[in-house]
């Protein structure tokens, strides 16, 4: 277990100052970064905290998972390690894009 926190199913008018107060009680913050959309800036609806220790976190994700914050039930859990670009699966071919697709058509051959 780390100390990182994913808290999802954020209203978007919940502040980073909020979510550290909110998380406070359950022990010390170290940061708090709510996710946004890098063209509008308009929040993404999550967010991860930073606790001081994983007993924290733990402590964190057990009082607060299902938690009501501005009428939504939020969901706390164990933050995943962001994922590498060879982890997303991404590459390889563009298998099945190949020729023309219309009735009748040569079908790429």
């Amino acid at each position: 277990m780390g100390n990182k926190v994913f808290v999802g199913n954020l209203s978007w008018e919940v502040t980073e100052e909020e979510l550290q107060a909110l998380f406070a009680e359950s022990g010390t913050v170290v940061s708090v970064k709510v996710v946004t959309d890098k063209m509008t800036g308009q929040p993404k609806g999550f967010a991860f905290v930073e606790m001081a220790a994983d007993a924290d976190a733990q402590k964190a994700i057990g009082q607060l998972n299902g938690t009501v914050l501005k009428e939504r039930p939020l969901t706390v859990s164990e933050a995943l390690p962001p994922k590498t670009r060879d982890d997303r699966g991404q590459g390889g071919g563009r298998g099945g894009y190949g020729g023309d697709r219309r009735p009748g058509g040569r079908g790429g051959r």
